[in-house]
């Protein structure tokens, strides 16, 4: 409609104004619509297959990604992976590394060079012979002997079991850095018996490992700076007195 000096009546618009308002008021829409799609999202009616709470149920910890160190279901996960690891450091805690024993008298450590086996009977030879082997690097040989008399005290099957367990990792498998030195068919016995093992099932082992140290490191024990200094320590305490 126009005027009668063929202008545009008062308050109308042109054409390019009416485009550009039009223009503005869908893109008006369209942002509103954005807003309101998360918020649609997040309520339980949401539209299956839309990563809304709705759509989560039990599984929300699968989407979270800021927080699901603290989802309840992660947390008893965590809880369960964690009970045998716990289980495992307790019992290997009860595995022997050092014993508690009075000093040694002059006549028990003369008495350790007379034979092997009256110094491995005493914890202070036992603590004597292990420091020399420390020296050597070789710490693990006694170490194991240790474990496997402790495990020989146990009677609960489930405890034998783990323990075996820890032992054989610590000492028996060709992965661990404290490996004891086994031959093959000892090796063998063990991983058969593995399967279900006793009190008993590094008795062979043992006795192997005892052998070597024997004849291997107790002769370089008795030449050595630890033997001799200790030895020469209560032989002064004893003319002192």
């Amino acid at each position: 409609m126009r005027t009668a000096d063929g202008g545009e009546p008062a308050g109308a618009s042109s054409p390019a104004g009416r485009v550009d308002g039009g223009l503005q008021m869908g893109s008006e829409r369209m942002e509103m619509r954005k807003r309101q799609m998360p918020a649609a999202q997040d309520t339980p009616g949401a539209a299956p297959g839309q990563p809304g709470a709705g759509s989560r149920g039990s599984n929300a910890c699968c989407f979270c990604w800021c927080c699901c160190c603290s989802c309840s279901c992660l947390t008893v996960r965590n809880q369960e992976d964690q009970r045998p690891t716990i289980a495992s450091h307790e019992l290997r805690a009860d595995l022997p590394t050092w014993e508690e024993s009075p000093a040694p008298t002059l006549e028990e450590v003369n008495a350790w060079a007379q034979s092997f086996d009256k110094l491995m009977v005493t914890p202070a030879g036992r603590n004597a012979f292990r420091e020399f082997l420390r020296t050597e690097f070789s710490e693990e040989n006694m170490l194991f002997w240790m474990a496997c008399e402790e495990l020989k005290k146990e009677a609960n099957k489930n405890i034998i079991e783990e323990k075996a367990r820890i032992i054989y990792e610590d000492y028996i498998s060709i992965l661990s850095p404290k490996e004891v030195s086994l031959d093959s068919r000892v090796r063998e016995v063990i991983n058969r018996n593995m399967v279900e093992p006793s009190q008993h099932i590094f008795d062979d082992a043992q006795l192997q490992i005892y052998t070597l140290m024997h004849r291997d490191s107790y002769p370089r024990f008795m030449n050595s700076a630890v033997y001799k200094d200790l030895l020469q320590s209560l032989s002064e305490k004893s003319i002192e007195a």
